[in-house]
C-alpha cells in the first residue's frame, strides 16, 4: 500500500501531513512514469567498474538517492538531480576539448542538466551540441550502445537564489571530425581548449581530480598516451 494512503483522511490531517501526503502522492506518479527508466539506470550502475574508492562510493551513493528520491531526474528534487557530461575526443589529432564554466570558474568537460528526459546518453549529446555547436559529435565507440565511463557526485554551490544541492553526473565520451567547427549557441561559454591529454593532465589544479579520472579513462579507451598530473 503506498505511505501516503496509510496516512489519516485529508481533513484530519495537520498542515503538515498534507503537506506529506501531496509529496507522496507526487513520489507516487514519479514511481510509475520513471520506475522502468530508474531501474535501467541502476541496472547500468551496477554493471560499472568503478577506477577508484570516490567512484564506488559516488555509484553508491548514486543509487541511493534514487531510491529515495524518485524525481532525481528533474531539477525540482532539490537535494540533487542526475546531469549528463562528456569529455569530446578528435580522433585524427588526439586531442579532447575543455571550455570554461563560467559559474564555476574552472575548466570542465561540456554538459549540463536532464531536460524533461530519461536518456541519459542523449541529454549528454543535447547538451555537447548545444555547448559547442560541433555538428558531427557521437557517442563512442560508434556501434555500440552508449554508455558512462564514469560517475561522480560533487556539490554544486549556492547561487542565484537556488541552494547548495548536488550533481550526479554521468560522464560519456563523445567524438568529432571536425574540431574547428566550434559554434557554441548564445548565452553558453565561448572560451575552449583543444589539448593533448598530456597537455591537459599537467594542468594541476586547474582541472580536478574528477576530470583528470574521466580524461584518464577516455585516453585508454582511444590508446593515446599520456603524461603529467596522476593524482
Amino acid at each position: 500500500m503506498p505511505r501516503q494512503a496509510r496516512l489519516p483522511l485529508w481533513d484530519d490531517q495537520s498542515r503538515e501531513q498534507k503537506a506529506e501526503t501531496l509529496r507522496e502522492m507526487l513520489f507516487d506518479l514519479y514511481r510509475f512514469q520513471l520506475g522502468g527508466a530508474l531501474a535501467e539506470i541502476v541496472a547500468q550502475l551496477n554493471a560499472h567498474q568503478p577506477a577508484d574508492a570516490k567512484e564506488a562510493r559516488d555509484i553508491q551513493r548514486i543509487k541511493a538517492l534514487i531510491a529515495e528520491h524518485p524525481n532525481i531526474l528533474s531539477r525540482n528534487c532539490e537535494i540533487g538531480h542526475i546531469t549528463a557530461s562528456a569529455v569530446i575526443v578528435h580522433r585524427d589529432s588526439g586531442r579532447t576539448l575543455l571550455h570554461w564554466h563560467k559559474r564555476l570558474n574552472r575548466w570542465l568537460q561540456v554538459g549540463g542538466h536532464i531536460e524533461y528526459e530519461t536518456d541519459i546518453a542523449q541529454a549528454a549529446l543535447r547538451e555537447a551540441r548545444e555547448e559547442t555547436g560541433l555538428p558531427d559529435l557521437a557517442h563512442f565507440p560508434l556501434n555500440a550502445a552508449p554508455a558512462p565511463i564514469d560517475y561522480d557526485v560533487h556539490t554544486i554551490p549556492e547561487a542565484g537564489g537556488y541552494p547548495a544541492h548536488l550533481h550526479l553526473d554521468f560522464r560519456y565520451v563523445l567524438v568529432t571530425t571536425e574540431p574547428a567547427a566550434l559554434a557554441p549557441a548564445s548565452g553558453e561559454s565561448t572560451r575552449f581548449r583543444w589539448l593533448s591529454f598530456a597537455e591537459a593532465l599537467s594542468m594541476g589544479d586547474a582541472i580536478d581530480g574528477a576530470l583528470r579520472r574521466l580524461l584518464r579513462k577516455a585516453a585508454a579507451r582511444f590508446g593515446f598516451e599520456y603524461e603529467g598530473n596522476q593524482d
